[in-house]
């Protein structure tokens, strides 16, 4: 288990400028980047033991984020 927060600029470190415009022009691409740092959010404060989440609710939440990234990485390669 790490508890690395996986922040987006981290996971996508030479995106910055794609994700900025893209988050500007298209609302869902917005929403997807809100849904991911909720969710990131939720594995971290668990993996850090802020908040007490079952192993089968932490997993749950890091495959909505495995999810969510493969969402965002596909609309960067199509930008």
């Amino acid at each position: 288990m790490s508890n690395t927060p996986h922040t987006l600029h981290d996971e996508f470190p030479a995106e910055a400028a794609k994700i900025s415009a893209l988050k500007v022009k298209d609302a869902h691409f917005a929403k997807l980047l809100v849904e991911y740092d909720q969710v990131n959010g939720k594995v971290h404060r668990s993996e850090v033991r802020v908040d007490l989440l079952t192993e089968a609710e932490e997993e749950v939440l890091r495959k909505t984020r495995s999810h969510l990234k493969d969402q965002i990485a596909t609309a960067l390669r199509k930008a």
